[in-house]
This record gives structure tokens, sequence and C-alpha cells, in this order.
């Protein structure tokens, strides 16, 4: 009898269920073929929902500020404090994004901006409570560990206590934006001013000993080696091995026009995929992984469905950061509930806890999709 080869035992072992060392999940990303891949981590996603369903989300990614003290190469978005493009949102016009979202039967937001140096967290805390004062129904998915650890700096406060004031004011949960690759090799490669890996992942692990949830992300195909992403990959999972806070795992690859890293070949549909089914088969410990159609286009991230995602992420009303490194990607809410259907699962729309919404807010949703199919975006 022909013993089977590493590739093969790894990936056995990982569809039983069992904990893959960094060692294995590295060999997966060095030698493991995309078809075995993606039959591995579809058995493991069968394993962990084996629901007729798969779910997304219907939010809005609302850039209140592009002003950023950081100077992050691959980004294409900030701008410097003193730069002529710079903005920040009215709160008015935060509050029409918001209303537009409703309509469409949004129940959650994705706030984010910028690094700004001057704002106070009392000016953060005045957005938060005007937002939930008109909108309690709504989720306020806000300010990715960067910003978090910037406001700590700011306004020289403990990060406890700067986690607890949002909270109050009506922040719902964490995104995992800023995460990049949590290697500080790497980060210190290509960003300055900006949160390295253990400040980064403190943000969340203090965040869900206050009963938070928040989500994690990598963004991938740079100056990273493989061996990085899976060191990446092992500290989230270390971290939900403590705390059990993050809802999903979302990855994507780094998208360089416009940025100062366009010098670099962007990462293909294949190493996306190939990718994301080896954080389903290393991260045990989560439970969603989503799938990034943003990024890759309708079809791969249709394709994500079966190499070890879930779910297919957010109808994403408004989208600015991808945006302006020349990526975009626009799909309705039937394309999205169509995809689905097509690999042989119901559509259902959920919530920021993977929770499914009830059926009259997903008819709505459906509906409205139908009378406005392109609500303006207001600027």
């Amino acid at each position: 009898m022909v013993a089977a080869s590493p590739v093969v035992s790894v990936l056995s072992k990982a569809v039983a269920g069992e904990r893959l060392t960094p060692a294995e999940g590295l060999l997966l990303l060095e030698e493991a073929d995309l078809a075995s891949l993606g039959r591995a981590a579809n058995e493991v996603t069968q394993r962990l929902h084996p629901e007729p369903y798969r779910t997304y989300n219907i939010d809005r990614n609302i850039n209140y500020t592009n002003f950023c003290t950081a100077v992050c190469d691959f980004c294409a978005f900030y701008r410097s404090p003193k730069s002529a493009e710079g903005y920040v949102l009215p709160l008015e016009v935060i509050l029409k994004k918001i209303d537009e979202t409703v309509e469409l039967g949004g129940d959650q937001i994705l706030l984010q901006g910028g690094l700004h140096p001057d704002f106070k967290l009392d000016w953060y805390e005045e957005m938060l409570s005007s937002i939930k004062t008109r909108y309690p129904q709504v989720n306020i998915h806000g300010f990715s560990p960067p910003e978090i650890y910037h406001f700590t700096k700011v306004n020289k406060l403990p990060l406890k206590t700067v986690l607890e004031r949002l909270r109050a004011a009506g922040l719902g949960s964490l995104p995992g934006g800023g995460g990049e690759i949590l290697v500080d090799r790497v980060r210190k490669a290509i960003t300055r001013g900006k949160v390295l890996t253990d400040d980064w992942l403190e943000v969340h692990r203090v965040w869900h000993s206050l009963g938070g949830i928040s989500s994690a992300t990598m963004m991938f195909g740079h100056v990273e080696t493989l061996a990085e992403r899976i060191e990446h990959l092992e500290r989230l999972r270390q971290v939900q091995d403590e705390t059990n806070g993050f809802t999903a795992f979302i990855c994507w690859t780094f998208q360089p026009d416009n940025t100062q890293m366009d010098h670099l070949a962007s990462a293909g549909a294949h190493e996306y995929l190939k990718t994301n089914a080896v954080a389903r088969l290393y991260l045990d410990n989560f439970r969603s992984l989503q799938s990034s159609w943003v990024t890759q286009g309708l079809k791969v991230g249709q394709m994500a469905l079966l190499y070890g995602a879930n779910d297919m992420g957010s109808l994403m009303i408004e989208e600015n950061v991808v945006a302006e490194a020349g990526t975009v990607h626009h799909l309705t809410l039937e394309q999205i509930r169509q995809s689905i259907r097509e690999i042989g699962y119901e559509p259902r729309q959920r919530n920021v806890f993977y929770q499914l919404v009830d059926r009259e807010l997903e008819l709505k949703a459906v509906n409205a999709s139908k009378r406005l199919p392109q609500l303006p975006v207001v600027s």
C-alpha cells in the first residue's frame, strides 16, 4: 500500500477537524494544487455550515474622513493632513447616507476614516450618539484597530477607556481593517506611523473582553512571504482561542493601481482562491469566512463559496478605499442572490452576528432593490 503524500495527509487532517500546525499550513500554500484545496475547504465549510443557505448582508462603507497621519504605500485613499484633497464629512451627509442604506433594507454601516491628527474622542462620541439616536436599529461597525490605537495616543487615554466610551456612545462592533499582514517586518516595510501587530491584536482582545465582537482580515499579495501569510493566520487563531470574539475572517488581494506599490503585480484569482481555502483549513476556530467579490468580481467571488467561504459579504452600497486603487466591481442585490442560487443554496440576508434577519426585512430589501436599483451616492 502506497503511503499518502504529505499534502494529502494534511488535507485529510484538516477535513477531520484536527488543528494544522504552521508548518502544515505552509506546506499547503507551497505545494497543494488548487482543486484539492477547494475540495478540502468545501468539506470543512459543509461540516461547519450544513444548512441549505449561504448568506450576505446589506451595509454601506462610510469614510468620514480621508485625512490620515499614517503613510501606507499600498493605500490610494488617504490624504496628508495638509492636502487640499482631504475632506471631513458633515454629520448631515453621514445621516443622509444612512437614510439611503435603511431605504435599501440595510441594518449596518461600516464607519471608518483615516487617522485624523486633531479630533478628540468627544468628536467621535458625538457622531456615534447622533447616529444611534436617529437610527437605533442600525449597527455601527466602526473604527479599525489603527484608528482605535490612534485615539489612545491623541487623547492620552488607556485602550480600555477609549473602547468603553465608544461603546457607550453607540459603537456596536469592530471591523478588522488595517490588518494587512500581521507581521512587523511587513508592516514596517509598507507603512509608517501605523499600529504594529501586537497592538492591532490587543485592540481586538480588549474589545472582546468587554463583550464586543469583531471581524478579522488579511490583505495579501504584496511583499509578504507565504510563511508570513501563515504567521498572520496563526496570530488570529491564537487570539480567537483566548476570546472567541471574531465572527468572521475576510481576505483579499492587494490592489496596486494609484498606489506607491504599483510596480508590484496584482495577485490573481488562483492565488486568492488558494489563500482563502488554506485560511478555511487553518482557522479551525472561526465559524465564518467572507468572499471578497469587491476585489475579485462576481464569478471569482461566487467561486469562493466553493473554496471555503460561507458568506458573500456585503451588498456594499458604497465603497471608496478599494475604488481609489482602481478596482471597481458593482453588484446588485439580485446578482448576489442569484450567484448563491447558482451553486445550489438559498440566499439569506444576515446581520453582523451572522444571524438571519427576519423574512420581512429581507423581502423589504429585495423589493427596494427592484424599485431603486441604483440609489444616488451622496458625495
